[in-house]
């Protein structure tokens, strides 16, 4: 497996494994012991980064990394999430965001216990709040990596102005967001300003939640549970309409004797160094798949027609309900 660094010293695997879908927002969990035998298969094929939250399940999902990697914890780079408003105690959440600085302590101890850890590889705080100065919340973060509870700090969905803030406080190792070919966002701003500061940049749903990989069309329904009944972008009219995109990937992929799937994470991965991919599966043949994309090798000449064929494109709907986008970008 090839490596990559984050910020100035977090060297991990060049794609990570998203764990979220394990357990939560894509229908019902998976079965527990098989989840347990796909990560432990994924860092027997390179990967050394896996990536969780307090959110998912809630605490479902750390209590599965943290059984899944305990034999190996040593040997991997953990991240999870703060910032979220959750009880603690019962799992509840008891409305939107919560950085206090008191609430992520609390937060980093809870997290430690279900990860079976001593210390937090990559802490993130997962959405911005409005109510907290993000100086208050890197200083937090700050104490805890001099604790050595923390290792790295990162963040989740922030604007640029918010990176850079926080930063001046305590350098921040990754900043994740959204980013695929299904959508460029992050290109405009995000990804200069990563660049300018040495912060790598963690892409989560690299492979637009699934939609790449050519297995979704206008027809296909989800689970009544899966998040994406609620996303514009997933609609049957949008999805009719974006299935264009995915016949780019589609033709590059025939070419190079490969898939739509590891063409579209070979061009995230073609974009810059410092970017390292987190696809989530449940599937061990996804993962093998997924992996693939590491040793595929897109000329200059196979970027370039990508990027002109997309540009031909409107991709429609936007790519999360409104009440969740105005929790991104602060």
């Amino acid at each position: 497996m090839k490596l990559r660094k984050l910020g100035s010293s977090l060297e991990v695997s060049a794609l990570g494994l998203g764990c979220m879908s394990m357990s939560a927002l894509y229908g019902p969990p998976a079965d527990k012991q098989e989840m347990i035998k796909l990560i432990r298969a994924a860092h027997e094929r390179g990967v050394t980064l896996f990536d969780t939250a307090e959110s998912y399940g809630p605490f479902v999902n750390e209590e599965l990394v943290g059984e899944a990697l305990a034999p190996i914890r040593d040997q991997v780079t953990i991240a999870t999430k703060f910032g979220f408003d959750i009880d603690l105690a019962t799992g509840q959440r008891r409305g939107g965001t919560n950085s206090r600085p008191e609430h992520i302590r609390a937060v980093a101890e809870a997290s430690l216990k279900r990860l079976k850890t001593d210390r937090i590889d990559l802490f993130y705080q997962h959405r911005v709040d409005p109510e907290v100065p993000i100086e208050d919340v890197a200083g937090a973060v700050k104490e805890l990596i001099a604790a050595g509870k923390v290792k790295h700090f990162g963040l989740s969905e922030a604007g640029v102005r918010t990176i850079r803030r926080a930063h001046a406080v305590q350098p921040i190792a990754a900043v994740q967001s959204e980013y695929s070919l299904f959508w460029r966002g992050p290109e405009a701003e995000l990804l200069p300003a990563l660049e300018a500061l040495n912060i790598g940049f963690v892409p989560f749903s690299p492979l637009g939640a699934g939609f790449l990989t050519g297995k979704i069309d206008e027809n296909t329904r989800f689970d009544p549970t899966d998040f994406r009944n609620n996303v514009p972008r997933f609609s049957p009219e949008a999805r009719k309409a974006n299935m264009a995109l995915v016949g780019i990937v589609k033709a590059v992929a025939e070419r190079k004797g490969a898939t739509p799937a590891q063409v579209a994470l070979a061009w995230l991965l073609a974009q810059k160094p410092w970017i390292v991919p987190i696809p989530g599966t449940t599937k061990p043949h996804r993962l093998e798949e997924n992996l693939g994309a590491v040793d595929l090798e897109l000329t200059v000449a196979d970027l370039a027609e990508i990027d002109a064929e997309a540009s031909k494109i409107q991709v429609q709907g936007a790519r999360l309900p409104e009440a969740a986008l105005r929790m991104t970008g602060r």
